[in-house]
């Protein structure tokens, strides 16, 4: 069948012609964006800091299934606000609606400033570390805020040409998303199935079948707030499976493709998050010593660089496992950054067309993407790599991001009883009970990390409040216009 064209066509807006958005993207394609917007270089890293802190292999794999659960909860519960609001903009257009403009605005503010920026900046820097594997002369990071060296220099280099990629049109940035997801999930099924077939022939592993709720008894006392802890990595890593709801204007049949998308899509990535994570189990011991000298010696806790793929690369492959993983890690990294650069436009524009953002980034060029807006998402995300301070900031996040999650799980409830009129094409499954317990787990996390982890969660509640006079300027500033005008 062919394509449909990338024509601009014209809607009649007070006197005058505005392009629109194209809906192109079928449910393979959004499920790529689901799939490629999740898996980045998060899941062959941060189990390292899951095995140090609850050293036992039943609790990693716990942390992993109750990801795949908490994240399959929330996307069986988000399609029913993506079916019923298909529209550029996707989570803001949820929270703006349930709550009213200054929620919307203020996961927006969050979203811009540090969340999808501070992403695509620490993604497109892990793309840059792997690639100093076959350049080892980007090996040589400079110390300090806004400094320059050949890491950042190819970071930047990556935002720019994905962000001019995908000002060429939709086709270009789906064309590369559907390329990039099916390399790297094919490049994930690899480390599953090499692990869990060619590792326990090495024996390394079964010292974690041997004590695998741990090597000493743990207190459940003191294993509950360490769990909800260490859930962060993993919930990091299983994160932007909600960016196809950012792009929902451009989806065909959206009220049936959308909730498809996110339940294969979040399905999908993390059953092979916990797979990988068995995989790992089955070539590396879980405990190890910090100043080994082999894969094995050091452990999956102890793994060079916190990189356990790549140790269980090694282990099975010698020397040839590690070139191999960096380059499995460049792929996924690179696809990840094109999803998020994608999708993240979509909301800025959204924004821009209820007068709360720059102007330009409500505008559509010739091919009928938001170029101004994805031009000014790279432009922040790059100055957050020169910065070096985009991973601190998510740390300060994550917590906030949880609670915007928590949000709009519960405006499935407060839409239903607020509006209950409005077409419902698909329905949350397991409503109310799921969406609940989903709600009630979430805010569980963030109450923990609150206590665990102050300096990291307080700060990023910080960041979010510091939109509040943004929104009110802004709010003031347009009532100006209007009293000019008339």
């Amino acid at each position: 069948m062919a394509q449909p064209a990338e024509v601009p066509q014209a809607a009649q807006v007070g006197g005058r012609q505005r392009v629109e958005f194209a809906r192109i993207l079928g449910l393979w394609d959004a499920t790529a964006i689901v799939a490629g917007s999740m898996i980045g270089s998060g899941v062959f890293l941060v189990s390292a800091d899951i095995a140090r802190l609850l050293a036992s292999p039943a609790w990693l794999l716990g942390v992993w299934l109750a990801t795949a659960l908490l994240t399959l909860a929330a996307a069986l519960t988000y399609g029913e606000l993506a079916a019923m609001m298909p529209r550029a903009g996707g989570q803001y257009v949820y929270l703006r609606e349930a709550y009213g403009p200054l929620v919307g605005f203020l996961y927006g503010w969050t979203l811009f400033a540090v969340i999808q920026t501070g992403t695509i900046a620490a993604v497109a820097v892990a793309f840059a570390k792997f690639a100093a594997v076959f350049a080892p002369p980007l090996e040589a990071a400079t110390p300090g805020a806004f400094t320059i060296d050949g890491q950042k220099i190819v970071a930047i280099g990556v935002i720019a040409v994905l962000t001019w990629a995908n000002s060429l049109g939709l086709h270009t940035g789906r064309w590369l998303q559907n390329v990039f997801t099916i390399t790297k999930v094919g490049a994930l099924v690899a480390v599953v199935l090499l692990g869990l077939v060619l590792g326990p022939s090495y024996g390394a592993g079964e010292v974690n079948w041997a004590n695998f709720w741990g090597r000493e008894a743990a207190n459940p006392a003191s294993l509950l707030p360490l769990f909800g802890a260490a859930m962060v990595g993993a919930l990091f890593s299983a994160d932007a499976w909600n960016n196809v709801t950012f792009a929902a204007g451009e989806v065909r049949h959206p009220e049936r493709n959308i909730p498809a998308s996110l339940i294969l899509g979040a399905a999908g990535v993390t059953a092979l998050y916990f797979l990988a994570n068995v995989s790992y189990l089955c070539v590396l011991p879980l405990w190890g010593d910090p100043n080994g000298t082999t894969p094995v010696e050091r452990g999956i806790q102890f793994a060079a660089h916190d990189r356990v793929a790549t140790a269980a690369f090694e282990v099975l492959f010698g020397p040839v496992g590690n070139l191999c993983m960096a380059a499995g890690i460049m792929v996924s990294t690179f696809g990840c950054a094109n999803g998020l650069i994608l999708s993240g436009a979509r909301v800025y524009h959204a924004m821009a067309q209820d007068g709360l953002f720059f102007k330009a980034a409500g505008l559509l060029n010739t091919r009928r993407v938001p170029a101004a807006a994805l031009t000014m998402q790279g432009l922040w995300a790059s100055a957050l790599v020169l910065s070096g301070t985009y991973g601190d900031l998510l740390d300060y996040v994550i917590c906030t991001a949880l609670l915007f999650y928590a949000l709009t799980a519960l405006a499935v409830i407060v839409l239903r009883w607020r509006k209950p009129g409005l077409p419902r094409p698909y329905r949350a499954f397991g409503y109310p009970w799921l969406t609940i317990l989903y709600i009630v787990a979430t805010a569980a996390i963030v109450a923990d990390l609150l206590i665990v982890k102050p300096l990291y969660t307080w700060p990023g509640l910080l960041i979010v409040l510091s939109g509040i006079p943004v929104y009110f300027l802004l709010q003031t500033a347009s009532r100006g216009k209007a009293a000019r005008l008339t």
